[in-house]
């Protein structure tokens, strides 16, 4: 028996998809194209990200900066694609400025200065440099191809847990970070996320330009870990959402939440699958 209302969920599926069809027309040919257009669209979505995050903190009294916070996100995915070899200067200068800004706080009163540059700093950290992996898989050779192989074994994976975890879920995966997360869910995750790693990794090869590149038993072995463990990503933004008391971090995707209940999973998903590419891959 389901465990949610039949029609509640269908709605909420319906939903999403609308939603994930909208997205897919407008971010497919940034994809393909790539360069600026994929820089504009992955940039909008970590921006956002960023954005959201502060505003998670702020709504339980911390006080990260914004400019820095944003600004700093934006500078280190700018020069990751155009001029990588800033990146490493800029993400330190970032980092510095962000110290400075609240060592003025703290000497102007703010006696939780110290946790608040913690927080702008974190930010600048996982959605910044580790958000770039997103436009570093893109970057590679034949990179559109990589980035819908891994891309979409992550994509399969959320879309297994959350349809199986929300109809069928009973045990609970981390009551604390997010009640209504299941082992089930999980466990479709791994699963629709190796299946799906090794059909693309079949089809891509077969129809695509990666012939010879990745074999079917790669794809399943990358699928599988993009299955597996970029769901901690998701439970990571929950642990923020928990922190601030909010359900989503914005509500500007309909049926999604907003830009970082978005990309949450996609952060783990580019660093693992970039890193298996370059490794084993390419």
């Amino acid at each position: 028996m389901a465990r949610y209302p039949r029609e509640n969920f269908k709605n909420q599926m319906r939903r999403r998809t609308i939603t994930a069809l909208g997205l897919a027309f407008i971010g497919m040919p940034a994809i393909i194209i790539g360069g600026i257009p994929y820089f504009l669209l992955m940039g909008t979505f970590l921006i956002g990200a960023s954005w959201e995050y502060i505003h998670m903190f702020r709504a339980v009294k911390f006080e990260p900066q914004m400019h820095i916070t944003v600004g700093g996100v934006a500078l280190v995915l700018l020069t990751r694609m155009f001029l990588p070899q800033f990146a490493m200067p800029v993400f330190a200068a970032a980092i510095l400025v962000a110290l400075a800004w609240h060592l003025l706080a703290y000497e102007r009163g703010r006696d939780s200065a110290a946790l608040d540059f913690g927080v702008t700093i974190a930010g600048i950290v996982y959605i910044g440099w580790i958000g770039a992996y997103l436009l570093d898989l893109r970057n590679l050779p034949e990179g559109g191809w990589w980035f819908m192989l891994v891309m979409l074994s992550v994509m399969a994976g959320d879309s297994g847990a959350y349809s199986i975890g929300r109809a069928y879920g009973r045990h609970k995966l981390a009551p604390r970070l997010s009640p209504k997360k299941s082992w089930e869910g999980y466990a479709a995750s791994v699963f629709t996320g190796t299946t799906q790693g090794a059909f693309y990794a079949w089809v891509f090869a077969t129809f695509g330009n990666l012939t010879g590149d990745i074999t079917i038993w790669q794809g399943a072995i990358m699928g599988f870990l993009l299955g597996s463990l970029p769901p901690l990503g998701d439970l990571g933004e929950s642990m923020f959402k928990r922190q601030s008391g909010l359900k989503d971090s914005s509500d500007i995707i309909p049926g999604h939440g907003g830009f970082f209940d978005r990309v949450d999973s996609w952060l783990w998903g580019a660093v693992i699958g970039y890193y298996f590419l370059v490794w084993f891959i390419i």
